[in-house]
């Protein structure tokens, strides 16, 4: 061969090896959920070249230098240097770093973005936070947010307390994967039992009205519960779970990415019998469906179906003598409570480009929910009878949610827009009951009701309802100067219903129907500033709106109005007025971390139930209210092994002008300057974590809740004060938990209300001197004990 052909030959396979491609591949997912992380940074050791992760975790590049390590990383996550082995596919888990502040978070711009962007107070429990408390109830997990507390019912019923008093009324929106679960206008203050905490992935808590982006309803906080996603690696959860009262639980999770589909399955079944109160048995089947398809790299569909069945005995309170004596009997062991519920969503997400995406969603809902409440008996003082009712509240829902981000490089500009549209059928009723009272010796309280007859054709409220909500807004965010950004919303919604009251009637005698509409713009501003190190502020004004429920509306008065009305329909809607200045800070290297607000919420219209002589409820707006107070959560991670935790909100809820009326009596008091009742001025949640290095996958915590006492009427003349842990007023407890996991296999142990207080989750009375408090007694001490299989495939 001439030399000139072997110079050729040598220089063509020169150049072919120096420009062969090393491919560097695999997918990035989270250690604890298994789904995939999305958006991380995956780069070349040293280098700024590299790529991010998709929608399932994946990622892919090319490279013509030799590589050994990547580094990846991503907000909320602690950074990794991975080593490179001949274009093998990697597969990386990713530990959730402790850090709260830099959390990307979606609530609170309805798109994921930094929390340290979001001019509002929000508060993310995340997966290693769920995964470890173990919950049989979703109160233990969102108790554990600064400034909130979720009043235990018993049986997964409850109330809630976001900037408000612990309460039933409608100023809170509860969201499954950012949709409500209910449409505006049907409320209902137990709707949470209606979730799946077995598939519960994490939950943003938005405080303050939301009203601007997630509408009416969202005036005290906004709860969206995220579920699991399909997981990057083959895994399957099962375990079963017990306590020392009679609840039983099996739970089940499994979930796989097969190409371009991914699915995730699961649920649980629990049974309780025979428990520590009377009365309290209870069934709930509850069952999560999700699938995602991946077309390509830019448009995705996601199907979701939550299915539960919940039927529950509703014993309630009892009187001071049951409740001292922890005799811990019902008043009422006919009462119960039954919840029927399907959600099914597809949303279609398309990215345009990277600056530019659509999500388009239509959901159906349907949902029944009866019951025979304790809460709704009448009793005259003294009498041997009383009544109470059987009520059936149902809707069916379709409706369609749309939403376009677009971000621009000016300003660094980003301009959010979207509407949703939902109609809902809403048949009501409520027919009387008839009760027989056996009362205590003195003739003041009753031992025990039982059912002497129903009415079914005697009803106290009955209606047909066909619901119209319309929400149209959009957010604009920008940075005017460097590390300032402010934040712009608008919303406009409008509640329409058509409706048939079977309980009035024309001059003609056809049955009273017409069409009512409830429509508002609330608006919101706020800013970000940025101080660097890990420190910087915010704040915002906002308004808050919420139109009164149709069972509300529709309810029989006590005694005619003025007008001659013998219903409610002249209720006006509260309105809520919001000023919050926050912050949030980083110290002694990153182990100590802060986050707080300063709130004042001016109210007007606020609806309240006013307790009547014979425990009938008539419904009041209050002309203006005062909501003012701080929160704060601390949290402390000195080393690897210790993780101190510590949130609370000091607060005072207040009439500013209302005057009271007692519809028996007609006696008017006014109660300017009153705090509301059931509204404690201290909350406060505290836990101590230790997992040992030693002992790689075991875990110990103690727990302290803090409720401190509160007025138990609206003339504050008398509060609940009983003393618990460490001799505080009010409500004081501590909650034990430990675990350990061996290869696959995992115990646990909780030991709720450790030191077996005796405490009240909520104690009523009425504004009349003879009146007396109802009491819901929390548990005693209970030992819950939990054993799971976790199976995670090859990575």
């Amino acid at each position: 061969m001439k030399p000139i052909y072997k110079f050729l030959i040598v220089s063509l396979l020169t150049v072919n090896i120096s420009f062969a491609q090393n491919v560097i591949k695999g997918k990035i997912f989270d250690s604890t959920t298994k789904e995939p992380v999305v958006g991380a940074s995956v780069k070349l050791d040293g280098t700024n070249f590299g790529t991010t992760t998709s929608v399932n975790g994946q990622f892919s590049f090319e490279t013509n230098q030799k590589v050994s390590k990547i580094t990846i990383s991503s907000i909320g996550f602690e950074t990794q240097v991975v080593d490179c082995q001949d274009n093998k596919p990697l597969s990386v888990s990713l530990e959730p770093s402790v850090e709260n502040l830099q959390q990307v978070v979606v609530t609170a711009n309805r798109e994921a973005s930094l929390r340290t962007q979001s001019p509002v107070a929000i508060s993310k429990l995340s997966p290693t936070l769920i995964n470890d408390t173990k919950a049989t109830n979703m109160y233990e997990i969102i108790n554990k947010t600064p400034g909130v507390v979720m009043v235990n019912l018993g049986n997964e019923q409850h109330m809630m307390s976001i900037r408000q008093p612990m309460g039933t009324n409608p100023y809170f929106l509860y969201m499954e994967d950012g949709l409500p679960i209910r449409p505006m206008g049907v409320f209902n203050h137990n709707a949470l039992l209606e979730m799946n905490t077995f598939v519960t992935s994490s939950i943003e808590v938005v405080k303050g009205p939301a009203s601007s982006l997630y509408g009416p309803e969202a005036v005290g906080g906004a709860i969206n519960v995220i579920t699991q996603r399909p997981t990057s690696v083959s895994t399957a959860r099962v375990g079963v779970q017990f306590d020392s009262y009679g609840y039983k639980r099996i739970q089940f999770g499994a979930g796989a990415i097969i190409g371009k589909l991914g699915v995730y399955l699961g649920g649980y079944v629990t049974k309780q019998r025979e428990s520590w109160m009377t009365n309290s048995d209870f069934d709930k089947q509850s069952f999560m469906g999700k699938l995602e398809y991946t077309f390509n790299d830019k448009t995705r569909l996601i199907g979701a179906i939550s299915y539960i069945d919940y039927n529950s005995q509703s014993g309630g309170g009892g009187d001071s003598i049951s409740y001292y004596s922890r005799s811990y009997t019902s008043v009422a062991n006919f009462a119960y409570r039954r919840a029927l519920a399907t959600r099914a969503r597809i949303s279609l997400e398309h990215t345009w480009n990277n600056d530019a995406q659509t999500t388009i969603t239509p959901y159906y809902r349907d949902n029944s929910l009866g019951q025979n409440p304790n809460y709704t008996i009448i009793w005259k003082q003294g009498a041997s009878t009383a009544t109470s009712q059987i009520n059936d509240n149902s809707f069916t829902s379709y409706g369609v949610s749309a939403q376009h981000s677009q971000h621009f490089s000016f300003l660094k500009t980003n301009l959010l827009v979207g509407g949703i549209y939902d109609y809902s059928t809403n048949p009501y009723y409520a027919y009387l009951i008839n009760l027989s009272a056996q009362l205590r010796p003195d003739g003041k309280s009753v031992e025990k009701y039982t059912v002497s007859k129903e009415e079914p054709t005697n009803f106290l409220s009955k209606y047909d309802a066909k619901i119209y909500n319309t929400g149209i807004y959009t957010q604009i965010g920008f940075e005017p100067l460097q590390n300032l950004r402010f934040s712009l919303g608008l919303r406009y919604d409008r509640m329409a219903f058509d409706y048939v009251n079977y309980l009035a009637k024309t001059a003609s005698g056809e049955y009273f129907s017409g069409t009512k509409e409830y429509s508002q713009v609330t608006p919101k501003i706020g800013f970000t500033y940025d101080l660097g190190h890990g420190k910087g502020f915010y704040a915002n004004y906002s308004k808050g709106f919420s139109p009164p429920a149709l069972t509300a509306i529709f309810r029989k008065r006590p005694t005619p109005a003025a007008n001659g009305d013998l219903f409610y329909y002249n209720l006006e809607p509260a309105h809520f007025d919001n000023y919050e200045v926050g912050g949030w800070a980083s110290l002694l290297n990153n182990k100590i971390y802060i986050d707080y607000a300063f709130y004042q919420m001016d109210g007007q219209n606020e609806l309240l139930s006013i307790k009547q002589p014979d425990n009938s409820t008539d419904y009041q707006s209050v002309g203006k209210t005062l909501h003012r107070g701080v929160e704060y959560g601390i949290t402390y991670k000195p080393n690897a092994q210790w993780l101190i935790r510590f949130g609370g909100t000091n607060a005072v809820h207040r009439f500013m002008e209302f005057t009271l009326s007692n519809k028996a009596s007609d006696v008017l008091q006014n109660v300017n300057g009153k705090d509301m009742p059931q509204a404690p001025k201290w909350i406060a949640n505290t836990e101590v974590t230790y997992k040992p290095t030693w002992l790689k996958n075991y875990r110990v915590s103690i727990e302290w809740q803090r409720i401190s006492s509160w007025y138990q009427n609206q003339i504050n003349t008398v509060s609940y004060d009983d003393t618990g842990a460490f001799g505080a007023k009010g409500v004081s407890f501590l909650n034990f938990r430990t675990g350990y996991q061996w290869k696959s296999i995992e115990l646990y142990l909780n030991v709720m209300n450790l030191t077996n207080e005796l405490y009240a989750t909520n104690a009523t009375r009425g504004n009349n001197a003879t009146d007396r408090t109802t009491y819901t007694p929390a548990a005693p001490r209970t030992f819950v004990v939990g054993f799971q299989y976790n199976f995670v495939g090859k990575k």
